[in-house]
């Protein structure tokens, strides 16, 4: 039996069909909101003149409890290795360091 889906947006204002879901950041946290071409154009007018006269900002910060990204470069694990050795931790002169050890080295600087 086939099936289909259809998925329809509804304005987050108003209630009727939206548009597009528009997306914005202020004061470090994201919002998302389902709008019409009509409150789309009233959201686009309303931060227009704030958008005109504000400085781009570098990408979005990461939500809380985000995965961190991994160190890397092979000098980074370098370091890494050289710290575990001189605080009296094992680890292997190839391959990948394990979590603990780069956890320790992270909570150490």
């Amino acid at each position: 039996m086939a099936r289909k889906v259809q998925m329809i947006l509804l304005d987050d204002i108003d209630g009727g069909e939206a548009k597009r879901t528009a997306t914005f950041a202020l004061d470090g946290k994201g919002y998302e909101i389902d709008l019409n071409e009509a409150n789309l154009d009233r959201l686009v007018e309303a931060l227009a003149p704030f958008i005109e006269k504000a400085r781009k900002a570098g990408p979005a910060p990461r939500r809380q409890g985000a995965r961190r990204p991994a160190t890397g470069g092979a000098g980074d694990a370098s370091a890494v290795r050289t710290w575990a050795r001189e605080h009296g931790f094992e680890v292997s002169d190839r391959g990948r360091v394990p979590k603990e050890i780069r956890d320790a080295f992270d909570q150490a600087h």
